[in-house]
């Protein structure tokens, strides 16, 4: 088996993220989830409903290492400013052609509309049947249904052999938070995830000292374990998070602890911790003000 590490980058797509009038839960959900699956999310690049935009932050996530897959979030409607589909053809150099599968299912809701006695108009149609056009070679994922269904363009052949460590592929979902979750678990996972990713081992500790004091022991983690992810995050109760290979995490954060116990013991610690958290009781008063 190839010892290179499957990756993923996640390109949010939409004008209306950009601008601030919704809120992308999309890149969120997927970097959790993968965290589950072992396999990294590298980048999240969000850009606007623009063709050259969204070729040019496709074309430098695929130059990354490899194996990777490149998710898209948004963009494949039936308005005007859906035009992912279009922007990942001109990207890949890939004309835009109609899916026989997508069509036909579209050509299924203009009928069912008209048996019902609400036929559309030939403009809504007509809009209905651009979201059959996929970049030429795109196929449909499995298990995905609908009219706006996922489909992957695999690149120098694709990421489904693990053997394969030059491989790409781009996979074009729905912003939809519902359908991007629901074709990702059915369709994503299976298909191209699944038995790719390494886990990766995760401990925490949180103490109730500034985030600085603990510096001098976390710049010698780094420098005895450089593999290690290690991250502080600042609050009411500050928290250390290291991650990767389980023994090294844990005697990475033997060495966090030992840290601490040392400062607990120290008169002038004690004095800290508790301005520290003096500090943060009025701020949380002030906000509530």
């Amino acid at each position: 088996m190839s010892s290179a590490r499957l990756r993923v980058s996640l390109l949010v797509i939409g004008d209306e993220i950009l601008s601030g009038f919704v809120r992308d839960t999309n890149s969120g959900w997927l970097a959790e989830r993968l965290r589950g699956l072992g396999i990294p999310l590298e980048r999240i690049v969000t850009v606007g409903d623009d063709i050259a935009a969204i070729g040019e932050a496709l074309h430098t996530e695929l130059a990354r290492s490899r194996p990777r897959v490149v998710v898209t979030s948004g963009g494949i409607g039936t308005t005007p400013d859906d035009v992912t589909l279009e922007a990942v053809a001109v990207a890949l150099g890939h004309d835009l052609v109609e899916h026989p599968v997508l069509a036909a299912r579209i050509d299924q809701v203009v009928a069912a509309g008209a048996a019902r006695g609400v036929p559309l108009s030939e403009g809504h149609a007509r809009s209905l049947r651009k979201m059959a056009r996929v970049p030429d070679g795109a196929t449909l994922l499995p298990g995905a249904s609908g009219v706006a269904p996922g489909v992957v363009v695999e690149l120098d052949g694709g990421v489904r052999d693990p053997d394969n460590a030059g491989g790409a592929a781009v996979v074009v979902l729905p912003g939809v938070p519902s359908e991007f979750r629901r074709l990702v678990e059915q369709a994503v996972e299976p298909a191209l995830l699944a038995g790719r990713g390494q886990p990766v081992h995760v401990a925490e500790l949180q103490h109730d000292y500034p985030e600085s004091a603990l510096t001098p022991v976390l710049d010698e983690v780094v420098a005895a374990y450089p593999d290690l992810t290690v991250g502080s995050y600042p609050g009411r109760r500050c928290t250390v998070r290291i991650s990767g290979d389980e023994a090294q995490v844990e005697a990475a954060m033997a060495m966090v602890r030992r840290f601490v116990a040392d400062l607990d013991a120290e008169p002038t610690a004690a004095r800290a911790r508790a301005a520290w958290r003096a500090g943060w009781s009025e701020s949380e008063h002030d906000a509530q003000a």
